[in-house]
Order: C-alpha cells, then sequence, then structure tokens
C-alpha cells in the first residue's frame, strides 16, 4: 500500500523548484532556505509525533521542511506564506501529499491562526513548526506565548541570539523580558544549532532550532499582562536599579519590593522568573485588582 512517501519522494530537488519558479531568497521577506532535507527532517522529528497533529508552517518558502513534516507523518500541514513565487511552487507538494497540505497566501503577522485553523475545519491539536523569517521571528513568537495552550508545541528555527535570549537564565547579559515571558508558561529547549552554511544564501548568523512546550501551570501565578507590564518597565532601563526603573509603574515602587520581598537596589537581570512574578501580583494589588 502507497503511503504517499513514494510520491513526495519523488518531488524533484529543491534546487530545481528555486529555478523554475524564480525563487531566490529575498531580502525584504528576510528568506534563508534550508535545503538539505536531512536537516529539515531533522527538525520536524523535533516536535515529536505529529500523527494527529496539524501543523502550522510559516515562511515555507520551496517546501523542504513542508515536504519533510509530510514524510515524518504529520496529519495535516498548514503553510502560511506572503511570496506569490512560492505558494505556486507548493502546488507540486500538494499534489503528492492529497489532503494533506492547505496553502495560505498571506502575512502570518495578520492573522489570527487558531481562527484560520477552525475556519479551514481543522481540529486540534495544533502545533507550529517553522523557520522563522528572520525578521518577524520575535513579533510572531510574542503573539503566539500570548495564544499559551492554543498551541501543543513550538519547534522554532531562529537566529542564535533570540534563541539564547530565549533560554536565559538569571544573571546572564541576554536575560531579559523574552526570556521570563517565555519560561513562565512554557519549557524551553534547545533541540541544536545550525550554521550558517546550511542555508542559501548563507545570513550572518548561526541559526538554532528552539522548541516550547506549554507548562500545565505556569512557574508561578499571575496574569500575562501584569506580567508583561511589570517586565517591560524593569528591562526598559536594565542598567538601573529597580527602584529607579519601576518608577515607570508607580511613583512610590518601594511598596511594591515591600509586598514581593525583593530588594529595590538590584537590576532586572538579578530577578527569577518568580520573583517577577511576585512583583506583577504586587503590581496588580497595588492597582487595586
Amino acid at each position: 500500500m502507497n503511503d504517499g512517501k513514494t510520491d513526495l519522494e519523488g518531488l524533484p530537488p529543491l534546487r530545481d523548484v528555486i529555478a523554475r519558479h524564480n525563487l531566490s531568497a529575498r531580502r525584504k521577506l528576510g528568506q534563508h532556505f534550508l535545503l538539505d532535507l536531512n536537516l529539515t527532517q531533522r527538525v520536524a522529528r523535533a516536535a515529536g509525533d505529529l500523527s494527529k497533529t496539524t501543523v502550522v508552517e510559516i515562511g515555507p518558502g520551496p517546501g523542504g521542511l513542508t515536504r519533510a513534516l509530510l514524510l515524518e507523518g504529520a496529519a495535516h500541514v498548514v503553510a502560511v506564506e506572503v511570496d506569490t513565487r512560492a505558494v505556486t511552487a507548493l502546488d507540486a507538494v500538494a499534489a503528492a501529499a492529497p489532503g494533506r497540505l492547505t496553502l495560505v497566501e498571506g502575512n502570518a503577522l495578520d492573522m489570527d491562526l487558531p481562527a484560520l485553523l477552525a475556519q479551514h475545519g481543522r481540529p486540534p491539536p495544533y502545533a507550529i513548526v517553522a523557520n522563522l523569517p528572520y525578521n518577524v521571528g520575535t513579533p510572531l513568537l510574542l503573539r503566539w506565548l500570548a495564544e499559551g495552550t492554543a498551541w501543543a508545541c513550538l519547534v522554532l528555527m531562529f537566529q542564535r541570539e533570540v534563541a539564547d535570549r530565549l533560554l536565559a537564565d538569571p544573571g546572564n547579559k541576554t536575560y531579559g523580558r523574552l526570556s521570563v515571558m517565555a519560561q513562565w508558561a512554557h519549557q524551553v529547549e534547545r533541540c541544536f544549532n545550525l550554521p550558517a552554511t546550511a542555508f542559501t544564501p548563507p545570513p550572518k548568523v548561526a541559526s538554532t532550532v528552539v522548541r516550547l512546550t506549554p507548562r500545565a501551570t505556569p512557574l508561578a501565578p499571575t496574569t500575562r499582562e501584569d506580567l508583561e507590564t511589570v517586565t517591560t518597565a524593569a528591562f526598559g532601563q536594565r542598567r538601573k536599579m529597580l527602584r529607579q526603573s519601576l518608577k515607570a509603574l508607580t511613583p512610590t515602587p518601594e511598596s511594591l519590593f515591600q509586598a514581593a520581598s525583593i530588594e529595590g537596589t538590584l537590576r532586572a537581570e538579578d530577578l527569577s522568573v518568580e520573583d517577577f512574578a511576585r512583583l506583577a501580583r504586587a503590581f496588580a494589588a497595588n492597582r487595586g485588582d
């Protein structure tokens, strides 16, 4: 019985697809294509068993990761692509995997992805697996983090400096608001690194694949909105002591420090995720929630 792999494996090489559809990477779209199918399948496998999962891919380009996701058994892939050339190139992949690939042309920054999946009749669980365009990776991630358990997992490729920020511990110079917001509600794991030479064209930086899995409950009680407010103020002036940076929230931040049992002479990078959650609860109480 043909399981569909034969048709997918019979597709033309990705370099031929690029040439046929004039798919040279465009800098303004942040495109860097991963053409080694061994590497794209490694990315797909980092998401685990996808046999019952609807996978969203952002910026599939010529379709290297798209093919890998289908070959690795994803129940269905919804590929969102802003580049019309790539949408046309992916028609052949859709034909090789009948009923398992939905192509959506548009900018993911303008889309409510859970609503889009429901509109297309795709049932959960949902995952996002993507080689993200560098110019939109962080804003997209912040949106998906806010959507929380809508996503069973996120397997995303970032430039390495962004991945380092996601994974950073307190006291590390790369530790910041993104670290806190990601780690508060998700387990964050580094899957593997990729050199710039793995991509066409090679970017100026190395890349890292990161997996984010929602926690059953956040690390500490607070609301995402209050945590965002406090971390934005604290890291907005990260070189200053908290007693100065948190004046952006209240003219008398000492009451917050007392309620949260935190020294106002510390700096933002000194606080753990749990510390920030305590500050966020104190902020909410001070506001009168």
